[in-house]
């Protein structure tokens, strides 16, 4: 029998927390729900981070804590105490296994290891076909993105977050295990947004991550040379071993996905812009959404009236635009705003829980002018 009440595409982070959510909601304990993805999710495949300010949904999957950072640019230079918040890492394989280890033990839930090759919509329910079946639902939760949804519009900016992580370990102790590099812009731009972010297991042991907010991807080796320049630079370190290698790209954009929804289609994480726009930090931000989604399902009403937008989209989409307009001088924003006000009040902004008072705060740490122009650009 492939008829199912929901059916959820995608099992990474808004797949995954999607179907827990609904497991652990009375209100799904009788519908049929199917998980698909096309991968068996048994690999660490990608790194997940946060900040929070205590004990959260993820403290059992918690791969390590910090509760300092490091900044750095050409003009500032802060290693500061980030209490109350820490800084937490997951591990994608910890993250799988944890939530697909619950859903598996379900009665209602089912997951299915197929890719889908089309997706259909008729008046009463949407069949989902994959290599092997054919699938249908009332309601579709697609986490599937592509970055043609969003570059077909020109409203917009889309930008990416790209990235080349080396975990390596070296043959004496030379990171501070318990400080995290948040951002280090000392190293060249080359006419982009280009910082090396570096996560200590250990005094011998790191992750250390070439990244830019731009437009345009580069050719691996070059994300590669990055990494072992800085390596050599920074840490005074020639032999060490790649234990594990990442990649990947996070769109940055304020376009907000609507048209793709539907009645009876919604995406979720990353294909539905959960990602925040500003930074690329996606795994809190779909956290966040969950519950609202889980509520807006239990009303009935059709998927594409739920919305998310507030004041926050409209500060992302000022400085996404001045991202765009001048992308070498992102590093001068960011210094700015590190330079004036502590990072808890950065967390607190880029949470979205600051009040007005404390957004001009923050609006008042960036650059003026480059600001002033994109908002113009936007008004006239």
């Amino acid at each position: 029998m492939n008829e199912y009440d929901y059916i959820i595409i995608g099992a990474g982070a808004s797949g995954l927390l999607l179907a827990d959510a609904m497991l652990n909601d009375s209100f799904f304990d009788q519908k049929r729900i199917l998980l698909l993805d096309k991968n068996p999710k048994n690999k660490n495949d990608r790194t997940w981070c946060f900040w929070e300010e205590s004990n959260g949904q993820f403290e059992e999957i918690i791969y390590k804590r910090w509760n300092s950072i490091h900044f750095q640019g050409k003009d500032v230079l802060k290693r500061t105490d980030i209490k109350p918040y820490s800084y937490k890492m997951i591990r994608s394989i910890d993250f799988y296994n944890h939530y697909l280890g619950r859903i598996k033990e379900s009665s209602n839930i089912t997951f299915v290891q197929e890719a889908m090759v089309d997706l259909n919509e008729s008046a009463t329910e949407v069949t989902v076909k994959t290599t092997n079946n054919t699938y249908s639902s009332k309601y579709i939760f697609n986490s599937l993105f592509d970055y043609k949804m969003a570059t077909k519009q020109k409203k917009y900016p889309v930008l990416q977050q790209h990235f080349v992580g080396w975990v390596i370990k070296t043959d004496k102790p030379v990171f501070n295990a318990s400080e995290v590099t948040y951002m280090d812009f000392s190293i060249p731009q080359k006419g982009n947004t280009r910082f090396m972010y570096v996560l200590p297991y250990s005094n011998d042991t790191a992750l250390i991550e070439y990244t830019l907010f731009s437009e345009q991807l580069l050719p691996k080796g070059e994300y590669e040379a990055a990494i072992k320049e800085y390596i050599v630079d920074r840490f005074q370190c020639n032999t060490y071993e790649i234990i594990e290698k990442e990649a990947g790209s996070i769109p940055m954009t304020a376009y907000d996905f609507r048209e793709h929804h539907t009645k009876r289609i919604r995406y979720i994480g990353t294909a539905g812009g959960w990602a925040k726009p500003s930074t690329g930090y996606t795994l809190m931000s779909t956290a966040n959404k969950i519950p609202k989604l889980i509520e807006h399902i239990k009303l009935g009403e059709p998927l594409q009236k739920m919305k998310l937008k507030n004041k926050f989209w409209f500060y992302d989409m000022l400085f996404l635009d001045v991202l765009h307009h001048n992308n070498g001088n992102g590093h001068a924003i960011f210094e700015s705003i590190f330079k004036s006000i502590k990072p808890q009040l950065v967390f607190k902004f880029l949470d979205e829980n600051t009040s007005l008072k404390e957004d001009i705060i923050y609006i008042n740490a960036c650059p003026k002018t480059p600001f002033i122009k994109a908002l113009l650009r936007r008004l006239f």
